[in-house]
């Protein structure tokens, strides 16, 4: 019996030490952890873009970082004051954002004169993105990497040649499907994408 108490302390503290001891395993986690990040720094090239999206008000209702990354443009959103619901949100073919209505931006980027919609057999617009969903505080964040564009210049499919262009946030849903652009709606916010 006292063996058995005396196996099973030294178990115990065998398990203790190992717990312990564990922080050189913690450095090896961090150091993975660091190449894992590094390596992700790698994807990404350039300086990043910011893009102030003001509605017709002239009032700032939100901002999104644009970063190249190897697999297309990974675009940061993040609004306020926006009304609640569901709302179209598109990259389109102008640097222009003239309010009230922002219809100088123009449709949407679409440099290989594809259909809209992620629905349709022969879409989507290069300036196609997913809709955004704001709650009921007016608030929204969204994540999203747009492999059909880039910020790299002499590109047909470049966000920032021929005077740049804009992202554009509509009053209501993308169908996904209507064309030319979703039945989205009016234009609600509007901000211009460029160096």
């Amino acid at each position: 019996m006292k063996r058995w108490i005396f196996l099973l302390m030294l178990l115990t503290v065998i398990v203790v030490l190992t717990a312990c001891g564990g922080s050189g395993n913690n450095d090896s986690d961090q150091q993975n952890n660091t190449e894992e990040t590094s390596s992700q720094q790698e994807e990404s090239s350039g300086e990043p873009v910011t893009v102030d999206l003001m509605n017709g008000d002239d009032e700032s209702v939100a901002t999104a970082e644009l970063q190249q990354t190897s697999n297309g443009v990974n675009i940061t959103f993040e609004g306020t004051n926006i009304p609640k619901g569901t709302h179209g949100f598109h990259i389109h073919e102008n640097g222009q954002c003239e309010a009230p209505d922002f219809k100088s931006a123009g449709g949407h980027f679409n440099p290989d004169d594809s259909d809209h919609g992620f629905d349709t057999e022969k879409g989507p617009h290069a300036g196609d993105l997913p809709n955004i969903t704001v709650g009921e505080d007016g608030t929204v964040r969204m994540s999203y990497l747009a492999k059909n564009v880039t910020l790299e210049s002499g590109q047909d499919n470049s966000l920032l040649g021929d005077g740049g262009t804009a992202l554009v946030i509509h009053e209501g849903k993308d169908d996904g499907e209507s064309q030319p652009s979703g039945d989205a709606g009016d234009r609600f916010a509007c901000g211009t994408i460029s160096e």
